[in-house]
C-alpha cells in the first residue's frame, strides 16, 4: 500500500535535495523518515526560502517517490550526520498553497493549518496528494508506479 506525506523544510534545503536526489527532515532525524517507506509519495512543503528564515514562501517545493533502501546517515561535515532517504524527484513547478487550503483535507476549515505541520512529515490523503501533484503542474497519475 501506498502512504502519501508532506514533509516540511525550507526550499533552500529542499532544493539542494531535489538537486541530489535525497530528502532530510527535522535537522535530519531518522524516526520520521522510517515511516516513509519504499515507493511512498511525498511532497515538500516550504514555509520559509532559508533555513530560519522570516521570507515566507508558504509553498509546495518538491513532489516525488521514495527510492528503495533504509534511510542512511549522511556525513555533512562539521560533526553533522543527518539520516536521509533517497527520493525520486519529478520535474514540477513550486506552488503556493494558499489557493488549495479549502480543498486540501488537512487544511481545509482549520483555521490553523500551519500547526500540524510542526511536527516536520505529516500522512495525507491519496486525494490530497493528487491535487498537490496536480497543482504542481503534473497529470493526477504523475505519481502512479
Amino acid at each position: 500500500m501506498t502512504n502519501h506525506w508532506v514533509a516540511v523544510a525550507s526550499a533552500e534545503h529542499v532544493r539542494r535535495g531535489r538537486s541530489e536526489g535525497f530528502m532530510q527532515v527535522c535537522h535530519g532525524k531518522a524516526a520520521p523518515l522510517r515511516r516513509i517507506k519504499p515507493g511512498d509519495c511525498v511532497a515538500y512543503y516550504s514555509p520559509t526560502i532559508g533555513f530560519g528564515g522570516a521570507d515566507r514562501l508558504q509553498a509546495f517545493t518538491a513532489i516525488g517517490r521514495a527510492r528503495d533502501g533504509d534511510p542512511y546517515i549522511f556525513d555533512a561535515g562539521g560533526c553533522f550526520r543527518p539520516y536521509r532517504r533517497d527520493v525520486d524527484w519529478l520535474a514540477a513547478a513550486e506552488t503556493p498553497i494558499r489557493p488549495l487550503l479549502d480543498r486540501l483535507d488537512f487544511t481545509a476549515g482549520k483555521p490553523n493549518w500551519g500547526y500540524q505541520l510542526r511536527f516536520g512529515v505529516i500522512p495525507v490523503s491519496a486525494f490530497d496528494m493528487e491535487t498537490i501533484t496536480e497543482a504542481m503542474g503534473l497529470a493526477p497519475d504523475a505519481l502512479k508506479a
